[in-house]
């Protein structure tokens, strides 16, 4: 990927893509590289309108819509972590380089993805009351760990994801992002597996989410 292609997370992108005849899931896209543009980042007072409309209630609520992507608010969270084994480690890694020498052959700067020591869990209470736990497949955890974990020591790496996501994030608005699993969902006749795949900062709207619960 080049400089003037690499964008962040509220970065708006376009792209062209191909998809999957296996994958009827309707995010489910491979990006041709060469033609992701980068444009504006969306403002943060335009974040949470922009979003909270998006957050649904249950995982229920976003199958009666037939959604396979979905966004939701705990009303508790808490992180945990095992650290993985180094059989774990390796499996990854070799994942890792295998993607990356996929992708060489249209993106040159293709580089395999360090894994991350230490797999992260989100246990965290629903609005029906129950308490749910899933491991945590974001990039962006795994990434900040291994920044901080370099400069400061796991200790202080975990300590900081930890006040991260349970205190700052959790005070201030944030919603668990979730994906059905590509193989294990209702479009191949089986019960939705939904997948953590992101942690957003994300303020509480009053007006949205007064208009959320009018429209529901």
């Amino acid at each position: 990927m080049n400089d003037i292609q690499k964008f962040r997370r509220w970065d708006w992108i376009e792209y062209l893509y191909t998809t999957s005849p296996n994958d009827k899931r309707w995010e489910s896209q491979k990006v041709i590289p060469d033609s992701l543009v980068v444009g504006k980042q969306v403002k943060k007072s335009e974040r949470a309108p922009f979003l909270n409309p998006l957050v649904r209630e249950s995982f229920e609520d976003a199958e009666r819509r037939g959604e396979s992507l979905v966004m939701l608010r705990p009303s508790k969270l808490e992180i945990t972590w095992v650290e993985k084994s180094e059989r774990e480690i390796a499996n990854e890694r070799a994942k890792h380089a295998d993607l990356a020498n996929q992708m060489s052959f249209l993106d040159k700067t293709a580089t395999p993805l360090e894994p991350c020591p230490m797999q992260f869990s989100a246990r965290w209470k629903g609005n029906d009351g129950k308490y749910h736990r899933h491991e945590c497949d974001d990039w962006e955890t795994s990434t900040a760990f291994n920044r901080f974990e370099r400069e400061y020591g796991s200790q202080k790496a975990l300590e900081f994801i930890r006040a991260k996501y349970e205190d700052e994030y959790f005070k201030a608005g944030l919603a668990l992002v979730f994906s059905t699993h590509s193989r294990r969902n209702v479009t191949h006749g089986t019960k939705n597996q939904w997948l953590l795949v992101g942690l957003i900062r994300l303020d509480v709207d009053p007006q949205a989410d007064l208009l959320l619960d009018l429209v529901q």
